[in-house]
Order: C-alpha cells, then sequence, then structure tokens
C-alpha cells in the first residue's frame, strides 16, 4: 500500500490535484468504476486508495493498473505453486506451463504499461497512451489465454476450477484498469 501512494504521488507531481474528502473521493471511484465490466470489483479493489486518487483520473487508472498488477504477480506465483502439484494429468501439466508463461507475459506487459503511465503527458500524450491501452489489451489476452488451456469437458478436476478462479479474477482486474485507463484517454484527447 506505502507503494501505491508513493507511486500515485511521484505519478501526480505536478497535477492540480485538490485535497477531496474521502466521501467525494470514494463517490468519484463509484461513479468511475459504474463505466467498468466489473463496477463492483473495481469499487472494491480501489476504495481503500481513495485519499490518494482524490477526484483524479490520471491517479484513478494508475490505481487501478496498479492493483492489477500486484493481482496478476500474486496470481503468477500461485500459479507456479500450482503447477507442481502432484498427480496431474500430462494434458494439465502442459496447461499449467502454458499458463504460467501466459501470465508472466501478462505481468510483463502491465509493468511496461506502469512504467509508460509515468511519462504520459505532453505532446507524446495520444502515442504513448495508445501504448498502454495495447499493452493492457495483451496483458488481459495473455490472461484469456491461459483458461484455453483449461477448456473442454476433460478438464473438470480441482485443478482447473482453481486455476480459474484466479485467472478470472485477475482478468476481471485487468479489464476494469483497461477501462479506466480508456476513460482518462478519451479525457485527454
Amino acid at each position: 500500500m506505502a507503494s501505491l501512494l508513493i507511486l500515485l504521488s511521484l505519478t501526480c507531481s505536478g497535477c492540480e490535484a485538490r485535497a477531496l474528502g474521502g466521501s467525494t473521493s470514494t463517490e468519484f471511484i463509484r461513479t468511475s468504476c459504474s463505466a467498468t465490466a466489473y463496477p463492483a470489483l473495481c469499487y472494491s479493489s480501489l476504495s481503500s486508495h481513495a485519499s490518494a486518487i482524490q477526484q483524479n483520473p490520471k491517479l484513478l487508472a494508475n490505481a487501478a493498473l496498479t492493483v492489477s498488477l500486484d493481482t496478476a504477480v500474486s496470481t503468477s506465483a500461485d500459479m507456479v505453486k500450482l503447477s507442481h502439484t502432484a498427480g496431474m494429468t500430462p494434458r494439465e501439466i502442459g496447461a499449467m506451463r502454458d499458463c504460467v508463461e501466459e501470465l508472466s507475459d501478462s505481468v510483463e506487459q502491465l509493468r511496461k504499461s506502469m512504467a509508460e503511465m509515468k511519462q504520459v503527458k505532453g505532446s507524446n500524450f495520444s502515442l504513448m497512451i495508445n501504448d498502454v491501452q495495447t499493452w493492457v489489451s495483451a496483458a488481459l489476452t495473455d490472461e484469456d489465454t491461459c483458461m484455453d488451456g483449461f477448456a473442454g469437458n476433460i478438464m473438470n478436476g480441482g485443478v482447473k476450477t482453481a486455476v480459474r478462479g484466479k485467472i478470472v479474477n485477475v482478468a476481471h482486474m485487468t479489464s476494469n484498469a483497461l477501462a479506466l485507463i480508456n476513460s482518462y484517454a478519451s479525457l485527454n484527447s
């Protein structure tokens, strides 16, 4: 959490963010999240950062990206652990190996997006925000691709259930981050 606050303050250097009351900030988050595909998840994952986000769309997009990255990193670590579970079928082992690779790619795309968001401003805004949108979209595709290996009725066991629960959560977080980034981009285009 401290790293999020530091990141948010660094990305807002030069912003004209006003110090607003918590209820105004949380209402801004609730309203912004209502435009995402998963508004309840969006609000619950970001409302604790209301005082840092205030009513700033860039800080909101950064916070959503940070939460998505943290979730992807945690999920990736969980998938690595799960991939070492004894008793998996050869197909499950292959699907887990692919999933771990896809999540690693997703984490990398989200990290690149975070770095680029710190630089987004000025005359290069459109180019830079397009890069961020592309990378977050690629991360979402990577997360979805992870689930592809577990599709069909052949994979109906506990491994599929465990993977699906984790991947759906990170994909929803990433989808919400992309929606908030798109909203921020539309305000500045």
